[in-house]
This record gives C-alpha cells, structure tokens and sequence, in this order.
C-alpha cells in the first residue's frame, strides 16, 4: 500500500525538494501547504498517513498545527521539520505528540530513515488505540450484562446462569446484541 503524505513548509523549494525525495522512493505525496492552517485543511481532505511540517510558519505554526492534527486523527502520524534544535522547541514537540523532528537542511539519508520508523510508530499506535477501544466496548458491555443479569434475577427469583441465559435467548429472538437487550431491561427497571 502507497503510503499517503502532506507536506507543510512555507518555503516551496524546500516543499520541491521534499516531494521529489518521497517520490523517488515510492511515496504519493497527496498535499502540499505552506502554513499550520492549510496543513490541517489538506489533512481533513486526504486522511494521509503522515504529515511532514515545518515548525516556522506563517498564520499556525507547524507546533499548534501538529498539535490539532494529532487530537482530531487527521493524519496517522506528524514529523517536524525545522531549522531548530533546541531543548524548547524539542520539548513542545513531544507535547504536540509528533512522531519524528528532523533538522534542517534535510538530506535523504536523514528523511526516508525518519519516515519509515515514524509510519512504523503511527500503525502501532493506531493498533493499540484499536484494541484499548474494542476492550472498552467489551467493558462497558459486560457490565451492562451483569446489570440486567442482576435486575432478571430480582425479579423473577432465578439464578445467574439463567439470567444469562434469559438474556441470550432473547438477543437471539430479536437478533440483536446481548448488550442491546441489557440495556432495555436496565432502562425499563428505572
């Protein structure tokens, strides 16, 4: 699979010389901004796999853009690109949650390095957010269950396993979840 970029420098040469980088070695370079602004409109329009921004721009700069950009998952993954090595800077970068921060001038040896390990980070955490949001629904789903299980036994004086049982049969008769069926009988009990 293509990996999809955006590039955001307010200086085009530096954008040309980035994009002719990342095309040599196969990547499709779907935007290309020269402020946080535009970055962060080109990423809600082609949802790309990562963003390579400058951290010196005009209107947003590429801290704030990159910020906004990780807090709304418009683009799997930022790495910063800047003339700017020092602590500060570096230590808003971590905040900004970027994946990578190359210092200028860029060569390709520095680049395609910075880019493969940061799509490498950006797939690991978006599997990990994957799975944290599965073992939530499961959660939140058991624990209706075992509301409603509680609420059936009460009721009708039985037991757990027929509670649970009670409630699987009716999921199957009206094809819909367990979960779906706990939580109208936990709604019709208040």
């Amino acid at each position: 699979m293509v990996k999809r970029i955006v590039i955001a420098d307010d200086e085009p040469i530096t954008r040309m010389d980035i994009k002719e980088m990342l095309q040599e070695e196969g990547y499709d370079v779907v935007a290309e901004a020269g402020d946080g602004f535009d970055a962060i409109e080109a990423c809600r329009k082609s949802l790309p796999h990562l963003v390579i921004m400058d951290i010196k721009m005009p209107l947003l700069d590429g801290l704030n853009a990159a910020k906004k950009i990780t807090q709304e998952n418009l683009a799997d993954g930022v790495v910063l690109l800047t003339a700017y090595s020092d602590k500060d800077f570096i230590e808003r970068a971590k905040e900004a949650g970027v994946l990578g921060y190359l210092v200028k001038p860029l060569d390709h040896k520095a680049l395609i390095p910075t880019i493969e390990i940061a799509l490498n980070k950006a797939n690991e955490i978006k599997r990990i957010k994957k799975d944290f949001k599965s073992t939530k629904e499961k959660l939140e789903a058991r624990k209706v269950i075992e509301k409603a299980k509680g609420i059936l036994m009460n009721q009708k004086s039985i037991t757990e396993e027929e509670a649970y049982i009670t409630l699987r049969n009716l999921s199957m008769d009206k094809r819909v979840t367990m979960k779906e069926i706990a939580e109208i009988i936990v709604m019709s009990s208040t």
